[in-house]
């Protein structure tokens, strides 16, 4: 099975943390989306005629496009792969855009999923981030999309920002569960170089980012999320039982995806390659039917890391067994790194598996890194 990811580089506005690709200004949408679909055909071959079980519509703010546009890109992917029956199509959606009009069009294509963009449900935190939506956009959104029959709904939290007091991270997380959405994902709020944030930290005008409150809310979040029924799949994932994101899991357990559009990545087993951070040059370097990407081939160490990486954040765990099929490691080798993250409980194994404890999903990436070949 594969995947395919499809960037959409436009907001409304610029939100002060984000550092993702991206532009404001509509002004080459028709030209981007023509690149697109002509980039959707130059890497038909990529997938070596897998079958593709997700599409995900990502960004920037996928729920800007009019939903012909949306279904225009995805009858071009199944014009040229087999897509499975039940393939999980998911679309970023920004609360603000999905009024009556648009999840009424929307149900008239074959987007079964929204990765809905709540981040607060405080208008005060909403402004602070700079997101183009308010509270009761949040609330409404979700209700909307609920009544017409989507039913696999993800939202998406921050937390660990200076605005954010211990009592208003449980009055978002319970507003989340009142809702009755199936899949959270939650991040804490981290300083990327060259966004607003880092300028207004830089300056003086906002405080830093405070790493003991974000670690004791991310705490918060496990035990909320353990009390009602939620597992804690990934990281910053959590889901009621069959509710995983299966795009994003693919991301995890190193299934090939296809990358579509400016700055997106592909991967397919044994080289990745990432397409040009700018969308005129995209769309310039597609019209010429040449893809202005890079690539890299994986060597067997990236390919152990990056399996060491991806897998230890899941509650799937650390297969030791899958190191030797990668590249004829040693398990015993990988064993003596994580000593002593036994010996101070970060690690936990269990048969032939090694799994994050509580507190080890505090310090994942570094654990991870620890862990490398």
């Amino acid at each position: 099975m594969a995947g395919i990811y499809i960037h959409i580089p436009f907001c409304k506005q610029a939100c002060y943390y984000c550092d993702f690709h991206f532009s404001t200004s509509l002004k080459y949408k028709d030209d981007l989306l023509q690149a697109l679909v002509k980039e959707i055909r130059l890497q038909k071959n990529y997938l070596n005629n897998e079958t593709v079980e997700t599409i995900y519509f990502g960004g920037g703010t996928p729920s800007l496009l009019q939903a012909d546009e949306i279904s225009k890109l995805i009858n071009t992917i199944t014009e040229l792969h087999t897509v499975s029956s039940t393939a999980e199509i998911t679309l970023e959606a920004n609360p603000d855009d999905l009024d009556d009009a648009k999840i009424k069009a929307l149900r008239q294509t074959n987007v079964n999923r929204f990765s809905i963009g709540i981040q607060s449900f405080f208008d005060e935190d909403l402004l602070w981030m700079n997101r183009a939506h308010r509270s009761r956009h949040a609330e409404a959104s979700v209700k909307r999309a609920q009544d017409a029959g989507f039913e696999n709904i993800t939202a998406d939290l921050i937390y660990g920002y200076p605005l954010l007091t211990d009592t208003k991270w449980k009055q978002n997380l319970d507003k989340l569960f009142e809702l009755a959405i199936p899949h959270v994902s939650s991040y804490s709020m981290t300083v990327e170089p060259q966004t607003a944030l880092a300028s207004f930290i830089n300056k003086k005008t906002q405080p830093p980012m405070n790493e003991q409150q974000s670690a004791a809310q991310f705490l918060v979040l496990m035990d909320a999320m353990t009390d009602h029924g939620f597992e804690h799949y990934e990281i910053s994932n959590f889901c009621k039982p069959g509710h995983y994101s299966r795009h994003n899991s693919n991301y995890w357990q190193g299934v090939k995806y296809l990358g579509i559009g400016p700055s997106a990545h592909s991967y397919n087993g044994e080289t990745r390659q990432w397409n040009i951070a700018n969308n005129a040059k995209y769309i310039q370097g597609i019209e010429t039917g040449k893809l202005p990407a890079e690539t890299e081939t994986l060597t067997e160490e990236n390919r152990l890391n990056e399996y060491i990486m991806t897998s230890i954040r899941t509650m799937w765990g650390l297969d030791l067994g899958k190191l030797n099929d990668i590249a004829k490691a040693s398990a015993n080798e990988l064993l003596i790194a994580a000593n002593r993250y036994f010996d101070n409980g970060w690690i936990i194994q269990k048969d032939n598996k090694l799994y994050l404890s509580p507190e080890g999903k505090l310090y994942a990436d570094n654990i991870a890194a620890g862990l490398f070949f």
